[in-house]
């Protein structure tokens, strides 16, 4: 794994998605050059992968939820390995 790969996988959900904005702000402004931009780009990637890793992980955990037949509600733990 890439050192960049490394740490975007240590950020949160969160940590994430803000890092992302941050880089389509930029991009969008068309204030850095093209390596730069580049760059950006490459990260922002990455960021989008792991956050869409993640919000599949959350979902995994709440599609485990269940109604059992007299309708109480259960919980039952993802298998995210």
């Amino acid at each position: 794994m890439s050192e960049a790969n490394a740490s975007v996988a240590e950020l949160s959900f969160e940590q994430a998605l803000k890092e992302l904005e941050e880089i389509v702000r930029g991009l969008e402004e068309g204030d850095t050059s093209l390596d730069a931009s580049i760059d950006a780009y490459e990260r922002g990637a990455l960021l989008k992968k792991h956050c869409e890793e993640k919000l599949a992980q959350a979902r995994a955990r709440i599609d485990k939820i269940t109604l059992s037949q007299d309708g109480a509600v259960g919980v039952e733990p993802a298998d995210l390995s």
